[in-house]
């Protein structure tokens, strides 16, 4: 049995323990459907969702570990189920197709197109 923090930063899921902890303390981690403190024990089997980035990820855990292992390792230790990717897949499509909406300009406007940016927003 390991700690729900050790286990997410062992499986990657968090940089640092110390954020893996954050994000479980603020309830966004949840351990079979219910929300959890960073001490919960996990096991082989239970089902957990944790967000990563923009994403929510849903996996199954089949292993335990401590330490931070190396990337392909650490991959060993969960499998994400089926609708969960899916939705991701889906999700970062959307992402993709609002920034098409959205374009983001190629440099930073000076002092003359900032001065126009503002008369235009009080309009």
């Amino acid at each position: 049995m390991v700690r729900i923090d050790k286990w997410l930063w062992a499986a990657r899921f968090y940089k640092t323990r110390s954020l893996a902890r954050q994000m479980v303390q603020s309830g966004k981690v949840s351990v079979d459907g219910q929300k959890c403190k960073p001490a919960k024990m996990v096991n082989v089997g239970q089902l957990i969702k944790a967000p990563r980035g923009h994403d929510l990820f849903e996996v199954e855990v089949l292993g335990l570990s401590e330490n931070r292992l190396s990337a392909p390792l650490a991959q060993e230790l969960y499998r994400e189920t089926p609708a969960s990717i899916e939705r991701r897949e889906k999700e970062a499509e959307l992402r993709k197709m609002n920034a098409l909406y959205n374009p983001h300009p190629d440099h930073k406007p000076d002092k003359k197109e900032r001065r126009q940016l503002l008369k235009f927003k009080q309009q």
